[in-house]
């Protein structure tokens, strides 16, 4: 994020000036593919300095620009497990305010019990050893420390029937999330709602999805959508205004939290 954001402004910068890609690169002596670098969030605290003497910023809001910088290239919890993490999500979401996601198929990373993910990790990877389980088991328990923090972000699910119904795991493992997720239901900043099947046709069909805010009013929400073939990340502000209308019809047509939590308990008793 704080990359994201330091590339916004030197491009905020940089129009202010009435500068091209080509204007800036030809006075710096670089090429126009390094100033698009820099602009994408690929920035070296001196690069950065340099482009700030061009466009004439002076302190404070220079010195605010170069910590920024230097911040954005901090590594966080989340690259110690580059083989476990592709992308950018994990960051994206350690550092959002609310987190909106609707799924259709499992209870999502960041409520799965450790048996539970157990089995959607062996069952959905062909890893080649139970180490590798186990490394993808202690990432996303580290991951889930996220709606512990004092400055937790607001998780708002809506999970399918068929999630809570499907006994991933078996009987006994699916009984523990369900359990598991009631009990979350009681956080503050958790809310729980699930789609029943009686709905038939709804706003959800097209596939999962992600959206994260964050605490900056400047920092634009994302729509993430994971998939087989890859990630997509969706930052226009069309696109987003989408989703948010979609997720807002699913949670309209799915149960209440109340009625949720109700029909997940029941289902935790059979």
């Amino acid at each position: 994020m704080r990359g994201r954001r330091l590339a916004r402004e030197l491009r905020r910068l940089r129009e202010r000036q009435g500068l091209t890609l080509q204007d800036v690169a030809d006075r710096l002596g670089w090429s126009r593919a390094t100033v698009s670098r820099l602009e994408t969030g690929q920035t070296r605290p001196r690069d950065v300095a340099e482009l700030l003497d061009l466009y004439g910023v002076t302190s404070p809001e220079r010195d605010a620009l170069l910590t920024l910088s230097r911040e954005a290239r901090q590594m966080g919890w989340w690259t110690a497990y580059v083989d476990v993490f592709s992308g950018s999500y994990v960051g994206l979401e350690d550092e959002s305010s609310e987190i909106r996601t609707w799924d259709a198929q499992l209870v999502h990373g960041l409520l799965q019990t450790e048996e539970y993910a157990r089995a959607v990790i062996t069952s959905g990877r062909f890893l080649p050893s139970q180490a590798d389980v186990d490394r993808r088991i202690h990432a996303r328990q580290q991951r889930q420390a996220l709606l512990e923090r004092s400055d937790a972000p607001h998780l708002h699910v809506v999970l399918d029937e068929a999630a809570v119904r499907r006994p991933i795991g078996g009987e006994s493992v699916m009984r523990d999330q369900l359990v598991s997720l009631v009990n979350a239901a009681d956080l503050e900043n958790i809310t729980i709602q699930v789609m029943p099947l009686a709905r038939g046709a709804h706003a959800g069909l097209d596939g999962r999805f992600t959206i994260l805010s964050f605490p900056d009013p400047a920092d634009p929400d994302i729509a993430y959508v994971e998939g087989t073939m890859g990630d997509v990340y969706i930052e226009s502000a069309e696109a987003i205004t989408q989703h948010r209308n979609r997720f807002e019809r699913i949670t309209d047509e799915a149960l209440s939290p109340e009625e949720s939590v109700r029909l997940i308990a029941e289902a935790a008793k059979e």
